[in-house]
């Protein structure tokens, strides 16, 4: 069904935000927006094995092809390069219109089945970086990035919970496949399974892909009115605007940048993305050097990977109720603690808290992204979000190689026990940096004042 012309009118608030009104999602798309909730979710399920489960294929591509782990581990740090280096240009030509939703997500679906037909059929590791690391790389951070700005566009009014739920797919669905790699997984074998998850792939996002569509620029839900929906919401609702007010004003990129608050996000995130993206590598090679089992291992691996996604999805609710400052700090404190956690139960061979730090690590390693993807509307405003967030995620150019090559240089030459004791101490400099954070023009009192404002609003319209 052809979606019908609908009229609308914009409202702008006290900060400058505009507000598209009087469109419903059945009139822009022809049917329900929540299909722009679950296609997102879908996709992003669909490459979760690149990040997450390259730990568990690691060792047989090294046994297959003759890779060092130092080679196999640049190939996902350069991966993580281009994966985060997408979303800045992929955000700021889809703002502009350049390029749509559909054509990013059909061409992310092209170079992510190349990159798994390219390791399933070539050992040579120069073609290795161009296939797997830069066209892989490429793919998953275009469907990443189109993905979570999906969601977020279709719903405005619940951006924490629904960006949440649809990044934590980008964890947990590689589950099944760790279990694959760890147990079905042999040199005789590995090309067969490699093409069928890359065949699995680009039918999964070319599908979605297609049904993908951007709301209007600036669109807000027909139903809901945008001045006063938290006044007419749950007490809930009330308490995450007194928690996070909204932005002063909207800021431009430049603007973000000249804050200092948009590089110290962007600093904050290259430290923990280091961390997170070492946990995520390397806790599989470094079960398998304690001696725990292959299940063992394979269930420590899918342990992260779902506590990785959950957490993404109930950080949403934790941060509206304490704040989304306050949230991230407790989460970096919990990464911290996990390093230290995974290296004395590995160390001790103690298998059930070896699970457990392996749960915290997932939290940890994972709930973040979400939390600085809500920030950054927060602090600058709604209206060049797919700009000043690609900033901040772009931090992963530089996370993505310390947490991967680097740290197999740093094993090599101090062994595990040096390089989770570093990765702990990064950890805990991370949760110092997010103590610094501040939303741009409103100072302590005036985000007591904000609070009460919103609050006393919320009560009038109750």
């Amino acid at each position: 069904m052809e979606p019908s012309p609908a009229s609308y009118s914009e409202i702008t608030d006290e900060n400058g935000r505009v507000y598209r009104v009087g469109e419903t999602s059945h009139q822009l798309l022809g049917r329900s927006r929540v299909w722009m909730m679950w296609l997102p979710w879908v996709a992003m399920f669909a490459v979760s094995s690149f990040e997450y489960g390259w730990g568990a294929v690691e060792e047989t591509l090294e046994e297959r092809y003759g890779w060092t782990l130092t080679d196999a581990f640049w190939l996902a740090s350069i991966w993580a390069v281009f994966q985060a280096g997408v979303a800045f240009p992929a955000g700021r030509l889809r703002e502009k219109g350049v390029v749509s939703a559909r054509a990013a997500m059909i061409t992310g679906a092209i170079c992510c089945g190349v990159s798994w037909f390219t390791l399933a059929h070539v050992g040579n590791l120069a073609v290795g970086f161009v296939g797997y690391s830069v066209l892989g790389g490429t793919g998953a951070g275009l469907v990443y990035a189109t993905c979570i700005n999906m969601v977020g566009k279709w719903y405005p009014e619940k951006r924490g919970a629904r960006v949440g739920f649809v990044n934590g797919a980008f964890a947990y669905g590689v589950v099944p496949i760790i279990y694959v790699f760890s147990y079905v997984m042999t040199p005789g074998n590995y090309s067969f399974i490699l093409d069928v998850l890359g065949v699995y792939m680009l039918i999964v996002v070319l599908v979605c892909g297609y049904f993908f569509r951007d709301p209007p620029k600036n669109w807000w839900p027909e139903s809901i009115d945008p001045l006063r929906w938290a006044a007419r919401g749950r007490a809930t609702a009330v308490r995450s605007l007194v928690k996070n007010p909204p932005a002063v004003r909207q800021f431009s990129p430049m603007e973000a940048i000249r804050s200092g608050m948009l590089p110290l996000m962007w600093g904050t995130m290259v430290v923990i993305g280091m961390v997170s993206l070492f946990g995520i590598n390397f806790e599989v090679p470094f079960a398998k050097q304690s001696g725990f089992g292959p299940f063992v291992v394979a269930s420590a691996a899918g342990v992260l990977s779902i506590v990785n996604g959950t957490g993404r999805a109930l950080v949403g609710w934790v941060s509206d109720q304490i704040g989304r400052r306050q949230t991230l700090t407790i989460v970096l404190l919990i990464a911290a603690v996990a390093q230290f956690g995974v290296l004395y139960a590995g160390n001790t061979r103690n298998l059930w808290l070896f699970m457990v730090a392996a749960f915290l690590t997932g939290f940890g390693s994972g709930a973040f992204y979400p939390l600085f993807a809500t920030l950054v509307p927060d602090y600058f405003g709604e209206n060049h979000n797919a700009t000043n967030y690609g900033i901040v995620y772009s931090s992963k150019l530089v996370g993505g190689i310390g947490g991967g090559g680097v740290a197999a240089g740093v094993i090599v030459a101090w062994g595990y026990t040096g390089a989770y004791l570093l990765a702990g101490g990064a950890a805990l400099l991370a949760a110092l940096l997010s103590l610094f954070l501040r939303q741009p023009g409103r100072g302590r009192t005036h985000s007591t004042e904000a609070a009460a404002e919103v609050g006393g609003t919320a009560i009038a319209g109750n």
